[in-house]
């Protein structure tokens, strides 16, 4: 089993995603989030930093955890608790914790929205929503009957997608922008976008879209986001060879 050096591979991720550069939540702490051993065997990807990807990993014999979602989203505080006993896991099972959020939800080739673009057979013309200057989606163009891409999202996500239908039957212009990108309906209704696909969205969120004339897709935040983290391990297999393993745990959210 070939072993690679592990600050070549957060190397590799920290240029491909554009870490140092890409503005963030404070919160979500881009990059490598807890050091492990040296040399890499084996990855597994997982949308959350939480008990069951850590064991996960561990059982499956990864050094190495990716995640959408890390370990600091209640806050940077002590190493007690439930935090203390996920970092403890990972110490003691000896595997690395990378986290990448909105630069992962963003990248034009691994990204959550551009994979999920390419597998809704989609081609994107255009940037949409972003963050402190930086895009986050992407529009594309198609033509098609806002119910019968209603049902293509749930075959591609595997599960339901929920429908705000406030914009026309025929859907012409897309935005797909993951996770809790539905506070970006008013720019959809001022750049000619007629229906967004996300994952979650808030009460108000109907009102925006009734009123401002915008079809809303709701796929579930987490199925919205296990494509970024998969194309990443895909391409660490691409470059490093290194093996990887997806640890599944939907939330039905």
């Amino acid at each position: 089993m070939a072993e690679i050096e592990s600050e070549h591979v957060f190397g590799f991720m920290d240029e491909l995603l554009g870490i140092p550069q890409f503005p963030d939540y404070s919160r979500a702490v881009n990059g490598l989030q807890v050091e492990g051993p040296s040399h890499l065997t084996r990855v597994a990807a997982a949308v959350d930093a939480a008990t069951y990807s850590i064991d996960g990993a561990v059982s499956k014999g990864a050094d190495l955890l990716l995640v959408h979602h890390g370990l600091f989203w209640a806050g940077r505080g002590a190493l007690t608790g439930r935090r203390f006993q996920r970092v403890a896991r990972l110490v003691r099972g000896g595997v690395a914790l990378y986290s990448a959020h909105l630069p992962l939800d963003a990248h034009p080739e691994v990204g959550n929205c551009a994979q999920l673009m390419k597998a809704l057979e989609l081609e994107p013309d255009a940037r949409f929503g972003e963050y402190e200057g930086h895009a986050i989606g992407f529009c594309a163009r198609t033509d098609e009957p806002v119910d019968e891409l209603q049902e293509r999202v749930a075959e591609v996500l595997g599960g339901p997608v929920q429908l705000l239908p406030g914009g026309p039957q025929r859907v012409r212009r897309l935005a797909v922008i993951t996770g809790s990108g539905a506070d970006f309906v008013p720019l959809a209704a001022r750049s000619g976008v007629d229906t967004i696909l996300t994952g979650e969205a808030a009460h108000h969120t109907f009102v925006d879209a009734s009123e401002l004339g915008v079809n809303v897709l709701l796929g579930g935040h987490y199925r919205t986001e296990t494509w970024g983290v998969k194309a990443l391990a895909t391409e660490l297999k691409a470059r490093f060879g290194l093996p990887w393993v997806f640890l599944d745990h939907p939330s039905e959210l």
